[in-house]
Formats: structure tokens, sequence, C-alpha cells
């Protein structure tokens, strides 16, 4: 859910998914080896920017398959497996769009494909249009690892947990590394996080019970060490990608960590958390609805809500002739 951009179609994806031919995990790998260069072209400058997200729906396959919609997840380096920000604007998209066949009022439940596996969004609906805020129940959430002691060049010895909220995320207070999530500057942050997931990455094995497709870090999420129950905010920021710096809450990182804290007992089902993303300001609530088993894992069914708005569509143009045509990228 960074700025998500919404890309209504993608005409080879949709026909190999409607046919029924492809699971969304092997279509995001079919996508990245032969049309990576819309991803590109779409996420990158001119088009976009460094911080770009986006998420491109696969409607027709997905209808067949019992829900209303899937999506694919863009980012600056490739193809995420879970974005709650942007799970909020598709079930809102889907209703405006008339992608539900019956919407009900005050509420109807979108569900959705993602690669990581069905997502249910709960968006008010008054008859006419979608409102704000949308709810959304995550695919189960676990704790991968807690306590981890990971060596991290440049840090020394720093204890991490690693949560899994439809995709991988290490967790660490950014005091462990000096810094102060509200008020350190965001290179800083960013570039303690990026050296906190390249050591992570080296030093320990993920294992995903379904799909080793999931069984990748996707980033680091600095937090102001609140992990315990308040009915105060906790701030954190997520660098996600390569050094892309989430600009809300963070969907999935929400879902991983209400994981952790429930698995560490810190938080009881249907307790409502708080958490504020450090770049915008902006907040998400979160809430463990549902204890349930994940392959081994003790997990969760996490409840995230927050507000999701649309800036506008667009139409792309690609010119032949445009040797930057699939963009360029700016470090």
């Amino acid at each position: 859910g960074r700025a998500p951009r919404g890309i209504p179609r993608l005409e080879e994806a949709e026909e190999a998914s409607s046919a029924g031919a492809m699971s969304l995990l092997s279509l995001r790998r079919e996508v990245a080896a032969t049309q990576d260069h819309v991803r590109r072209a779409l996420v990158h400058e001119p088009r976009g920017h460094a911080g770009m997200y986006g998420a491109v729906v696969v409607a027709s396959g997905a209808a067949a398959a019992g829900v209303d919609l899937a999506a694919l997840f863009l980012h600056g380096a490739g193809y995420s497996t879970m974005c709650g920000h942007a799970v909020l604007a598709l079930g809102r998209f889907a209703l405006d769009y008339g992608l539900v066949v019956a919407p009900s009022c005050p509420e109807t439940a979108v569900r959705l494909r993602c690669p990581c596996g069905p997502v249910t969004a709960f968006v008010p609906w008054d008859g006419h249009r979608s409102g704000n805020p949308v709810r959304f129940h995550s695919v189960p959430a676990f704790a991968a690892a807690t306590d981890l002691a990971i060596n991290v060049p440049g840090h020394g010895k720093v204890v991490v947990d690693i949560g899994y909220g439809g995709t991988f995320y290490a967790f660490v207070s950014a005091e462990q590394l000096g810094l102060d999530v509200c008020s350190s500057k965001t290179r800083d942050l960013v570039s303690a996080a990026s050296a906190v997931t390249k050591a992570v990455k080296k030093q320990f094995k993920l294992h995903h019970p379904e799909s080793e497709d999931l069984a990748f870090l996707y980033g680091t999420i600095l937090t102001d060490g609140k992990d315990a129950f308040s009915e105060e905010p906790t701030t954190n920021i997520c660098v996600f990608a390569d050094k892309q710096v989430d600009r809300s809450p963070t969907g999935s990182g929400v879902t991983a960590r209400i994981a952790l804290q429930y698995h560490k007992g810190l938080i009881q089902l249907n307790q409502t958390r708080s958490f504020r993303s450090s770049t915008t300001g902006s907040l998400f609530t979160g809430k463990a609805v549902k204890a349930t088993k994940f392959g081994d894992y003790n997990a969760v069914i996490v409840e995230v809500s927050g507000e999701a708005f649309y800036t506008g569509t667009a139409t792309f143009t690609v010119e032949e002739e445009d040797s930057l045509k699939y963009g360029f990228c700016f470090k």
C-alpha cells in the first residue's frame, strides 16, 4: 500500500489465469520472467518514482475461482506477495467499478486472491459508492522466529523477530541500531534496515508451509519498541524490496507484528492496537481475531483496518522509438 496504483488489465496474465492453468504464484513467476518490462515501464521513472507501488487486477479468471478479483503487486524491484494498503484500495475499487455482483449495505465482503492466498476485505457501501475505513482479514499470520541474534555489519549483534503476514519481515527496535524511528533521518533508518535485511537473509533460512515462492524476506520494519499492549499507537517504518520505504503503516507488517505480539503473550485476541507510519503519520489498526494452525505453526487471522483513497486514473503511452520507454532508475 505504497500509494497503490491499480493497473486494471494485463491481457496475457488474465488469459492464463482465467484458463485456470496457473496459480497466482506461478502467474507471478511467469509475469516476472516474460513481462517484466511492463512493471519497469509503469513503476520506474518517468511514469513512476523510486517509491512507486502498483497492483495489477486480474479479474476474469479470479471470478471463476469464487473470488471477486485477483491481484498481482508490483514494486521498484519486483513482485510482492501481499500488500495490505492495496487490499484496502482494491476492495473499494471492486465496488466502485462494479466488479462485485450484488454489493450489500452497510458493508460488503470483497473476496480477493493475492499471491499469498485468499484475503477478504470488508468495505463500507451506501448503495452508490464505497467508503472508509476498510478492514481486511489476512491469510494466517505467524511468528517465524523470535529473539534471533543476528550479526549486522556496522551494528554488531542485533536481536530480531521474524513474522509472517502474507510476506516475511524482520522486526527490530530502532533503538538497538542507535536510531529513533520518529526523529532519525529517513536515510539513516533506511540504510540500517537494509543492513538488517541483508544480514538476516545470510544468517537465517525461512520456511513457508505452502510454497517455496513465499519463503523470502521482503524487508525490515524498524519499530519504537512498544510491543506490549497499549491504547497509544506504536510507530514503525517499513523498508522493503530494494530500499523502498513504505508510505503507509504497512498492512502486511501490522499483520505480522500482531502475530508476533500474540505469540509472545503481549496481546490477547480482539485487543485492538494502532500502528503509525513514521513517514506520513497515517494510522492502521490491527487485532488478532482468531487462533488457527498453519502448517506446523500456531497462527492467527489478523484484521487490519485503515483508509485508502484513489488519486485518479491514467493512460500511459509507450512510444516504440523511446530509448527509455521501459523506465529508468536513479539511486
